[in-house]
Order: structure tokens, then sequence, then C-alpha cells
């Protein structure tokens, strides 16, 4: 399977993973996680979502998955980290696919996980649920 340079790039060296400590939070700031998976690939992801003022000041993906899951959570974290939970909720799947020059068609719904991650994050965030306020 062929990925583009920027896949390859994000796979190799994955911007923002790993886990948002509560600990780490500053006077103001909230946490939210959304989780996940697609049982026909084995693909899973958890993201950290760090809120201040309706703003993400922070993201942290744990991705369980393959080379195009790594490379779109990573994509998926860069492009919300400074937006307003209302302009990262319109982040989409084409929008990760461009950023990385293209997906192999098999693996489009690694783009999707990514981008589903953020917006389960969000939704509870916009619920209250798994919300850790400092």
């Amino acid at each position: 399977m062929e990925y583009s340079e920027k896949v390859k790039k994000h796979f190799l060296n994955p911007s923002n993973l790993g886990k948002i400590e509560a600990e780490g939070l500053g006077q103001g700031e909230e946490l939210v996680t959304g989780e996940v998976g697609n049982p026909a690939c084995g693909d899973l992801m958890k993201i950290y979502v760090r809120i201040k003022n309706n703003k993400i000041i922070g993201c942290k993906v744990e991705t369980f998955g393959c080379a195009a899951a790594i490379a779109c959570s990573s994509v998926t974290t860069e492009l919300a980290i400074g937006k307003t939970i209302e302009e990262a909720k319109e982040l989409t799947r084409e929008r990760i696919v461009q950023e990385l020059d293209g997906l192999p068609p098999l693996k489009l719904h690694c783009s999707n996980l990514a981008v589903d991650a953020l917006k389960k994050a969000l939704e509870n965030y916009e619920k209250g649920i798994n919300v850790i306020k400092k």
C-alpha cells in the first residue's frame, strides 16, 4: 500500500501522542476525553482535549492502529489546537485526507475515526460527560 509523504511524516513522527493528565491543568482549564473504535479493523483512539474559554488549547491522542490511523490522529490534533469548540466541530474526514495529500481507499475509514474521536470528546464536553475542571 502506497502512502503520501505527509502520511509517512505523520506516521514516523506523529504530533501530540500521549495523554493529558488532570494534574497538569491550569486555572480555568477543562479536560475532556472521547474514545472511538472500529471493530472491523481493530483501530482504537482516545483523544484528550484541553479547553479554556471555549478554545482548544491542547490536544493529545492515544492511537492503537495502522499507519493511516496514526497519521490521521496526528493531523486531527494539529488542526484542532487553537480552534473554538464550534470551529473544531466543523473538521471533516475530507479535510484530514486533504491535509495528508490523500489516503488509499481502504484506509479512508481511519480519517473518520480521528474526527469521530474529536467530535465525541466535544459532544461529551457539551453534555458535561468526562469533563474535569480546574
